[in-house]
């Protein structure tokens, strides 16, 4: 049964919703996933309990949730918490926050930043609110964590005109990388480097900069596209390719290119999944992955330029934590930054949200 004190996290993705649900020490208790939302046949995951149903939106996925939550032992009645992932804080909602009629409609602002991500979170925020008005709910968001980077890395080199106002570097993995330097100590046994270098590889993929502490640059920018070779999303390219490809095949179908279409799929014609790329070994296969090498690589170099040296490189995510090759590879083309150790730090978002919201109902009793 549920512990009154338990924080439940709900992460609302494109076509998914993870949650997971906390007791007071950070120790996860119970795991669920939906699926398939706006398919035409949509799974339920709780504590290995399967449902499989239409799930025709993400407030109707969330609702089947939280009914076998319930069955489960973990009633919203009987929450402390509710703490939400937000993809998108824009440049005013950089801290974690209790989400308030104001805070929502500020995350509400951001959606034109984040369209296939913050509608989604909102709408779980909403249907939390709706179900359990006086409920607490929090929210931490992925851009937070980059905004000490200087305006020097997060201006592109554009006129200050109200047509390019935000559009700008933001960041992402900032959830990821913030529960990274939280961590640390307690994984590592070590103090913080000073000049540390952190790849969260996965399906979507990037660097952070991080000088005593605090993200000074990042590889993402204006959205989660641009930067790295990731699983189906380009990374860098071009800005006059990008508009022959929206001239020659239409703005949808280059959205759905350079983010469904590309990266390690495009490369190997096979697959996103860096396991199965491994495994097949073939020379597309390779090839694919030896430009994710390349790529993490050589932006790695830059943010070692950002952070004027390094003392230690770090990774977490999917691929960053279990792709012992990939990991060696990145690294062997960094070996020029001298000889430094290298760590391997299990991701650990939830918690990190979850420890956000506890942190905040703390300061506020």
């Amino acid at each position: 049964m549920g512990d009154a004190d338990s924080i439940l996290v709900i992460n609302a993705g494109s076509s998914s919703i993870k949650l997971a649900v906390f007791d007071p020490a950070l120790t996860v208790t119970l795991n669920g996933s939906a699926t398939g939302i706006g398919a035409r046949s949509g799974r339920v995951d709780i504590a290995g309990r399967q449902r499989e149903q239409a799930l025709p939106d993400h407030a109707a996925a969330l609702r089947v949730l939280l009914e076998m939550l319930a069955n489960a032992g973990f009633a919203l009645s009987a929450l402390r918490a509710v703490a939400h992932r937000v993809v998108h804080g824009g440049t005013e909602l950089t801290a974690p926050q209790e989400i308030t009629p104001a805070i929502r409609n500020a995350i509400e602002a951001c959606t034109p930043l984040a369209p296939l991500h913050n509608p989604n979170s909102l709408a779980a925020i909403d249907t939390i609110g709706q179900m359990a008005p006086d409920l607490p709910q929090f929210a931490s968001f992925d851009t937070a964590f980059h905004a000490t980077n200087p305006e020097v890395a997060t201006r592109y080199a554009l006129p200050d005109r109200t047509d390019t106002s935000g559009i700008r570097r933001y960041g992402f993995h900032g959830i990821s990388y913030a529960a990274l330097v939280s961590n640390w100590q307690s994984h590592t046994g070590t103090p913080l480097p000073a000049r540390l270098l952190a790849l969260h590889l996965g399906n979507g993929a990037s660097v952070c900069a991080i000088r005593d502490g605090q993200s000074v640059a990042t590889t993402m920018g204006y959205s989660p596209l641009e930067g790295l070779t990731m699983g189906t999303r380009v990374g860098g390219i071009d800005g006059n390719a990008v508009l022959h490809l929206a001239a020659t095949i239409g703005i949808a179908e280059t959205h759905r290119l350079l983010n469904h279409e590309s990266g390690l799929l495009g490369l190997s014609g096979l697959s996103q999944d860096m396991r199965y790329l491994e495994q097949e070994g073939g020379r597309e296969a390779r090839f694919a992955v030896d430009h994710f090498c390349y790529w993490a690589a050589r932006h790695s170099g830059s943010l070692i330029a950002a952070m004027e040296g390094l003392d230690a490189i770090a990774f977490t995510g999917g691929i960053g934590e279990n792709a012992t090759r990939v990991r060696e590879a990145i690294a062997r083309q960094l070996a020029w930054a001298g000889d430094v150790d290298i760590h391997v730090i299990p991701a650990q978002e939830e918690r990190q949200i979850a420890s956000d919201a506890l942190n905040l109902m703390d300061r506020t009793q």
